[in-house]
């Protein structure tokens, strides 16, 4: 079984309401101020939010500093 990450870029608000298993929440906003800790996580990483908007920016930021990433797109559909 391949082990990834799967970061919701949603706001803690949004997250708290659902989210897949095992996700973690770092909002959009945070990704520039937290990629070191997101350098430290297990890979592949896949970025989610409510509609895929979010995270195809997410993917566009990672990429930027050098961390691979897929934009799974909705969160409900990564369940």
């Amino acid at each position: 079984m391949e082990t990834f990450t799967i970061i919701d870029v949603r706001t803690p608000q949004e997250f708290a309401g659902g989210h897949v298993e095992g996700s973690i929440n770092i909002p959009l906003h945070e990704i520039p101020q937290r990629i070191d800790e997101i350098r430290s996580l297990q890979t592949p990483i896949i970025v989610c939010c409510a509609s895929g908007n979010r995270s195809a920016r997410a993917k566009l930021i990672l990429e930027n500093f050098g961390i691979p990433c897929e934009n799974g797109g909705s969160w409900m559909d990564l369940l």
